[in-house]
C-alpha cells in the first residue's frame, strides 16, 4: 500500500497554496501519494489561542514586510504563479466544506486546484457563492451538487469533526504535514519532508 503524507490545510492560507503546489511532485518523488484533511483554521486559532500572523505582527513593519517577501520569493524560485489575495483575509468556509465533500472522489485534485487557484492567483472573491458557482462551472465540477453539499449540515459537521481532530493531534496552523506520527509545520519544513523520507529505516 502507498504511503501518505497527510496534509492538513485551509484555502485561506496563502503558504498552504504555496505549499500545495510543491508537495505531490515531492510526494511522487518518495513514492507517496497526498492525503488531503481540509480544515477550517479559525477553529484551530480559536482552540489553541494562536492567530493569522498578519495580524499578530500587525504592528511590527519589518515582520510583516519579510512573511510577504518570503512568501513571493518561496513562488518566484519555484517558478509558481502567486498573487496575494485582494481579499485577504480570505473567508472560505464554503469552499473548505467543498473540499470535504470532494474527498475521496475523483476529481478531488481538480476541485482543489481550482480553489487554489482562484483564490491566490486570480484573486477572487470565494467567500461568495455565486463566484464560487462560476469557479466550479468553469472547472467542470459538479457545481449543484457542490453547492447542496457545502451549504448542508452534513459536511459542515464533517468539517468540525476533522479540524477538532485535528487539534488533538497537535495542529495549531496550516499548512501542517503529517508522515506517519511525525509532524512538519509551514511551506518552509517541506525540506525536512524529504529528509524523513530518505532516512534509512531502522
Amino acid at each position: 500500500m502507498t504511503q501518505t503524507i497527510d496534509f492538513i490545510f485551509d484555502f485561506c492560507s496563502p503558504n498552504a497554496f504555496l505549499a500545495h503546489k510543491v508537495l505531490p511532485e515531492l510526494a511522487e518523488r518518495n513514492g507517496m501519494q497526498v492525503s488531503y484533511v481540509p480544515v477550517l483554521l479559525p477553529t484551530i486559532f480559536k482552540a489553541t489561542h494562536n492567530q493569522n500572523p498578519f495580524e499578530a505582527f500587525s504592528e511590527n513593519r519589518q515582520k510583516t514586510a519579510y512573511l510577504t517577501h518570503d512568501l513571493h520569493r518561496f513562488a518566484r524560485r519555484r517558478g509558481l504563479n502567486f498573487h496575494m489575495s485582494p481579499h485577504f483575509p480570505v473567508n472560505t468556509k464554503f469552499a473548505t466544506r467543498g473540499a470535504v465533500f470532494a474527498s475521496g472522489k475523483s476529481w478531488e485534485s481538480k476541485y482543489i486546484n481550482a480553489i487554489f487557484d482562484a483564490i491566490w492567483v486570480h484573486g477572487q472573491k470565494v467567500e461568495e457563492l455565486g463566484v464560487l458557482m462560476d469557479i466550479l462551472q468553469e472547472n467542470k465540477l459538479p457545481a449543484r451538487k457542490i453547492r447542496e453539499a457545502m451549504t448542508g449540515a452534513e459536511v459542515k459537521q464533517r468539517l468540525k469533526e476533522q479540524s477538532k481532530a485535528a487539534v488533538k493531534q497537535g495542529v495549531f496552523g496550516v499548512p501542517t504535514m503529517f508522515v506517519g506520527t511525525e509532524m512538519f509545520f509551514g511551506k518552509n519544513s517541506l525540506g525536512n519532508i524529504e529528509l524523513e523520507l530518505s532516512r534509512p529505516s531502522a
